[in-house]
């Protein structure tokens, strides 16, 4: 059994955000075996597949060192591009059929791949100052939803905090937030050549923070696009010495992922 390690919205080798994915088998695998090689690989994300009666069409679950999760945005681009570069199928769409987020396709465009996303709208809360105090930085806006979003007043802002994840308990309940999600984001700088810069913190899943976030666009999008009266925009994730890079577009309820991917490893499991 072959898998596959690939930096996900990277423009270059060792940028984006790694995920692995393992060649799709006949059939599922238990949960306690996908459990217990998303953590031995200790990646972000471990993407596991399986064949359907569609050459086009597999099922798709995604699991961190410590959980399954219910949604993967840069851990079902690398699947699609073990897919499509690695292991050679000829289609110009792939279909994943998932457990909790429905059917995702990906589309070859050039040399990207776009994903079609659920859009994940947010709306306007109360400040959370416990949450600003974990970032030591004032929001300017907060918006509620799958995840906690807090606005910046800035670029560098974004850049610069700390964020200490022992200050506060995971998950916390709300009904308005999911704080065991945080997400930090501000306008670009004027000369940058993206819109909006962001970073995404979850370590009550195992993950202190992740380079590269897909699923954070699906809320991200239609909150600028609101912010902005645009419906295609250029996103970077900071993640420090890495960072990852996404076009995205808001249609309708869907939001449109796009980006590039790099294969850096490929390994045989004698398991």
């Amino acid at each position: 059994m072959r898998q596959f390690l690939i930096d996900a919205f990277a423009r270059a080798p060792f940028m984006g955000n790694p995920a692995a994915v393992v060649e799709p088998f006949n059939v599922w695998p238990s949960d306690d075996f996908m459990g217990r090689l998303g953590m031995e690989n200790n990646q972000a994300e471990t993407a596991f597949m399986v064949k359907t009666t569609e050459a086009n069409v597999f099922g798709l679950r995604w699991f961190t060192p410590a959980v399954e999760v219910n949604l993967c945005g840069h851990a079902t681009l690398a699947a699609a591009h073990a897919l499509f570069n690695e292991l050679g199928l000829e289609a110009e769409i792939v279909h994943f059929d998932t457990r909790h987020a429905g059917r995702l396709s990906v589309r070859r465009v050039g040399d990207q791949l776009e994903m079609d996303f659920p859009a994940y709208p947010v709306q306007a809360i109360d400040a959370v100052p416990e949450i600003e105090a974990v970032i030591g930085k004032a929001a300017v806006a907060t918006f509620g939803g799958p995840m906690l979003v807090l606005q910046l007043a800035s670029e560098a802002a974004v850049r610069d905090l700390k964020f200490n994840p022992g200050d506060i308990g995971y998950p916390q309940a709300c009904t308005l937030f999911d704080a065991a999600h945080v997400v930090v984001t501000a306008f670009a700088d004027a000369d940058s050549s993206y819109d909006v810069v962001s970073r995404f913190f979850a370590p009550g899943f195992g993950i202190a923070e992740d380079p590269t976030t897909g699923s954070m666009h699906c809320a991200l999008m239609p909150l600028y696009a609101g912010l902005t009266a645009k419906v295609v925009l250029k996103f970077h994730q900071a993640y420090p010495r890495r960072g990852g890079d996404l076009r995205c577009e808001l249609a309708g309820d869907r939001v449109k992922l796009r980006g590039q991917a790099i294969t850096t490893q490929k390994t045989e499991l004698l398991i």
